[in-house]
């Protein structure tokens, strides 16, 4: 039986606001779950009714972006071809119904390789002035703008991070420079929402409207974890960056057999948390009634 929480980064060591890199396996780059399909009709609504604001691309990325298409299908149809099959007209069947045509999307392959996987796909390019983000279809952000942000560099996509000017932003730099095509990596990072959507594009600064009094907080909390990879392209050079969303209610701790440690661990994090980091996460106004939640669920009640 399943439990959810894929991945639990605040219950496992995890320190936040850090980089915390770790080598990817690539037979795990790309991560399919029973809300495959649910997620890419989500998507497809987005691309239908708001492609200009989760989507775009410099016009010199189409090769670049045919690299990332090209990548995913050979990945996707080898790691799991009972889910995903090329038919012989060129259309990728998707178990359960689901079909992509990336002739249709031929003038932005990046669009057509989104609406294959969950994950949402960024390129990051290389120029005079270091990393920018250069194209993207980006469905599922978390508390930021592909409007606001497209083109910017490492430091303007990063620069309200805690922490993040100075040492942390010039090892990320490196980090990029330094990335080979034989070692791609992977991270995760995690907050807490009031809601399971997966579209929050709203900026950091924008308060969440919470529901529920203290003493049903849990049941209106979400906790959300991003699964980060990068790897670097072969042929153009420019680093592919995925981001996959998991969301699950915080009462799911209650169900899963090691739900109390979770619970526990998610709730140190929190409490560490200063209050700029809190800021940051849009938890600054709730910490203490989330923290009592959690504290619940880890005492069994």
């Amino acid at each position: 039986m399943s439990h959810g929480l894929a991945h639990t980064p605040y219950a496992d060591g995890h320190k936040p606001f850090s980089i915390g890199l770790a080598p990817l396996d690539l037979a795990d780059w790309i991560e399919p779950d029973e809300r495959l399909l649910a997620d890419l009709a989500e998507k497809d609504r987005l691309f239908a009714e708001r492609r200009d604001i989760v989507f775009a691309a410099e016009p010199d990325t189409v090769e670049a972006q045919r690299e990332v298409l090209a990548l995913l299908l050979a990945h996707l149809t080898e790691r799991f071809p009972e889910i995903w099959r090329i038919d012989p007209d060129g259309t990728v069947a998707i178990a359960g119904g689901r079909r992509v045509d990336p002739a249709a999307d031929a003038g932005v392959p990046l669009l057509a390789a989104a609406r294959l996987v969950q994950e949402d796909l960024v390129l990051m390019r290389r120029g005079p002035d270091g990393w920018r983000l250069a194209a993207a279809a980006l469905c599922f952000p978390s508390a930021w703008s592909l409007t606001g942000k497209f083109g910017a560099s490492l430091d303007g996509l990063h620069g309200n991070v805690p922490g993040y000017a100075g040492a942390m932003g010039t090892r990320m730099a490196r980090i990029f420079d330094s990335l080979r095509l034989e070692h791609p990596v992977w991270r995760l990072n995690w907050s807490i929402y009031p809601d399971d959507r997966l579209h929050h594009p709203e900026s950091k600064e924008q308060p969440r409207a919470w529901f529920g009094g203290a003493d049903d907080f849990a049941a209106s909390a979400f906790v959300r974890v991003e699964r980060q990879t990068l790897r670097r392209l072969p042929t153009s050079g420019d680093i592919l960056f995925t981001i996959r969303i998991h969301v699950d209610p915080m009462l799911a701790f209650r169900r899963h057999p090691d739900g109390a440690r979770m619970a526990s661990g998610l709730r140190d994090r929190l409490l560490s948390l200063d209050p700029a980091q809190l800021t940051y996460k849009g938890l600054a106004a709730h910490r203490d009634r989330l923290a009592e939640a959690l504290q619940r669920i880890a005492a069994g009640s």
